[in-house]
């Protein structure tokens, strides 16, 4: 059958006489980039075409062509601060008791760093201890911090090892600090002790080299205090 559309002297005829219906009329180039500024147009609802649109007006196109992505991208955030507001439900130091033991540290959680304060009421350096665990628990909420008085945790626990920190990863044992010695003793800072509690690896604190000061500038600060008498 012949083609309708072929532009013949017969079909010119059978046009004029009604027989075939006229021909279509191409689209040409200008008459789409009008139709695609119309629907811009509808879609910014500015009244502009596509050449007058800012920046921030393009950005605002995109934004809405990229809807499902952004929705996408949002739920995926939602899901990723859920996650973090769960791993931050400590910040504070628990109290517990060898009957504890098993749950609040063995069985604490995938993903979940514990430490553990073995103390005794009466030596200073368990107090301080305890004190400077209230300010890095507050700092570090993902992390679980939990003391114990020695001997209600471990029967026949030795004075001798206190202070001792146990640091746990889902529920295995990665290091223990034991003794005044390894808290550099009675004059052990907050920063010293946030610094020893880092290089364990249960928090990711700032401070990564020891805040100690060196031997040697603590004998040159004693000898500038010398020289003022």
């Amino acid at each position: 059958m012949q083609n309708p559309n072929e532009d013949t002297q017969w079909n010119d005829v059978l046009r004029a006489k009604g027989i075939i219906p006229p021909k279509e009329k191409e689209v040409t180039e200008d008459q789409i980039v009008s139709m695609l500024e119309q629907t811009i147009e509808q879609k910014t609802a500015t009244g502009k075409n596509l050449s007058e649109l800012d920046l921030d007006e393009l950005d605002e196109l995109e934004d809405s062509e990229d809807e499902a992505v952004l929705n996408e991208y949002r739920a995926k955030r939602i899901a990723e601060l859920k996650a973090l507001a769960e791993r931050q439900k400590f910040g504070y130091v628990g109290e517990i008791s060898a009957q504890d033991y098993i749950n609040e540290v063995n069985k604490a959680g995938e993903g979940i760093w514990v430490v553990l304060h073995l103390y005794k009421q009466g030596i200073p350096l368990c107090a301080l201890i305890n004190e400077h665990m209230k300010q890095i628990a507050a700092k570090f909420p993902a992390v679980k911090f939990l003391k114990s008085i020695s001997t209600t945790c471990i029967p026949n626990y030795p004075d001798k090892n206190l202070p001792t920190i146990f640091v746990y990863f889902e529920g295995d044992l990665k290091t223990q600090l034991a003794g005044p010695l390894a808290f550099r003793g009675p004059n052990l800072t907050q920063n010293e002790f946030e610094y020893l509690i880092g290089k364990t690896g249960a928090i990711e604190t700032s401070i990564k080299e020891d805040p100690r000061p060196k031997i040697k500038d603590k004998l040159f600060s004693d000898l500038e205090d010398t020289n003022d008498w």
